[in-house]
């Protein structure tokens, strides 16, 4: 990471899963052996694995710690709550032993619901049609993951000047709430990478920030009555309704003010309300209503300010009235979720040497959160750069174009070059 590889050096033919561990698998493939990218079996087997965010996905993790096992490489797991769910850290180390410093390739394991959706195939049962690989998770994110590890045996036949660190989480779909345990455990090992390339789908274009994003559940609390004595009752639908227009109205005003930043796709701070239910009959005053909303800030907008606003409107102005109406009101929140967000330095090695492997030099960033975010606060400088179109991630029929796998690959190959004595000794 000292140096960057400005060579643009062809890589090494990289390695997949054999023939034995797809089979094992039940998979196949239409794609022709001799065109496919040589990550498919890999990406195939990560998509076959229903890891849902509600559902576990330690099988899925262990799969992946034995085969590196088998590769003499160990990975070091952590768990979250109830023990099925869990991360992964593994390091191919430098030339001479060494295993901290270098570069994370990191990626998140949980997929996206398919529930409602009018699939053309059976989403956990990947399928190559024209070019493309169908499934849940091949582009968010299981292609850049099944491409990570085809590497693998190219990483341990180069000569690396840095190790190189595979860092695999879950939860990220529900609010990034597994990798902070998998940073945690790093900082409590002494190890300190020193860049990291998260791989979301960004047609392998670098990614230099993104918003951060911060998730409340509400609860209105009232008091039930019947619907024709409504002035002894509470109605906590319609106090949450004016909660709800507040924050509406704070959307409003950051799309109207700003502050703006012209290179995101939604270039201001965003927020709205998701999810909402209350009441149990149309004859009953309702005694609660729950709702949960959501603010994506522009890394440079701290989030404490904007929750304040609304928490404090709550406080100061709904809440003395519900309380005239009924002593035992309350509005409670409570943060679900939380994850700041990327604005990645232009000089950062990492962001130099990302640039230089793509040749790509225009300045990208996006509305989506994602973990970089996360390893840039705890100070390993990040960028995000992976195969797949976010436009088809989070959908019915989602898909990554094989080519974009390929470039993957090729990214990779570059990379691996960049990390290696060879790359550093020219």
């Amino acid at each position: 990471m000292s140096q960057v590889a400005e060579s643009a050096a062809q890589p090494a033919r990289m390695s997949s899963p054999s023939a034995s561990d797809a089979s094992e698998s039940g998979l196949s493939s239409q794609a022709n052996s001799r065109t496919a990218p040589l990550s498919l079996p890999w990406v195939e087997r990560l998509v076959s694995f229903d890891t849902v965010s509600r559902n576990p996905n330690l099988s899925l993790i262990e799969t992946v710690r034995d085969a590196l096992r088998k590769q003499g490489i160990d990975a070091t797991l952590t768990h979250g709550d109830g023990g099925t769910w869990a991360n992964l850290f593994a390091t191919i180390p430098a030339h001479d032993g060494e295993t901290n410093g270098g570069v994370v390739l990191s990626g998140h394991t949980d997929v996206v619901p398919v529930d409602g959706q009018k699939w053309d195939s059976d989403p956990f049962r990947p399928e190559v049609r024209d070019g493309k690989l169908y499934g849940r998770g091949t582009c968010d994110m299981k292609g850049f993951i099944g491409a990570a590890l085809t590497a693998v045996p190219d990483m341990q036949r180069a000569k690396l000047a840095r190790p190189i660190h595979l860092a695999l989480s879950f939860g990220e779909e529900v609010g990034c709430v597994g990798a902070p345990l998998l940073i945690e455990d790093l900082i409590k090992r002494g190890i300190k990478p020193e860049g990291c390339i998260v791989g979301e789908p960004t047609s392998m274009r670098p990614i230099i920030a993104h918003k951060g994003i911060n998730v409340y559940q509400c609860c209105v609390r009232g008091q039930a009555a019947h619907s024709s004595l409504t002035p002894q009752g509470l109605n906590a639908i319609e106090y949450a309704a004016r909660l709800i227009c507040h924050i509406r109205d704070i959307a409003d005003q950051f799309r109207e003010q700003g502050p703006f930043d012209e290179l995101y796709d939604v270039p201001f701070t965003t927020a709205q309300t998701s999810t909402i239910e209350g009441g149990n009959a149309v004859n009953t005053v309702p005694a609660e209503c729950r709702f949960a909303f959501e603010f994506r800030n522009l890394p440079t907008l701290n989030p404490e300010p904007i929750f304040a606003r609304i928490e404090q409107y709550a406080r100061e102005t709904l809440l003395p009235k519900m309380k005239r109406e009924h002593e035992a009101a309350a509005i409670e929140f409570t943060k679900v979720a939380a994850a700041p967000g990327l604005d990645a330095a232009e000089q950062a090695a990492i962001t130099q040497l990302v640039r230089a492997l793509t040749a790509h030099r225009d300045k990208h960033k996006v509305a989506y959160a994602t973990e970089a975010g996360l390893f840039s606060r705890a100070g390993i400088p990040s960028i995000v750069c992976g195969p797949g179109d976010i436009q088809q991630a989070h959908k019915a029929n989602e898909f990554v174009a094989l080519d974009q796998l390929a470039q993957c690959e090729r990214f990779l190959g570059k990379f691996i070059h960049s990390m290696s004595i060879d790359a550093h000794t020219r």
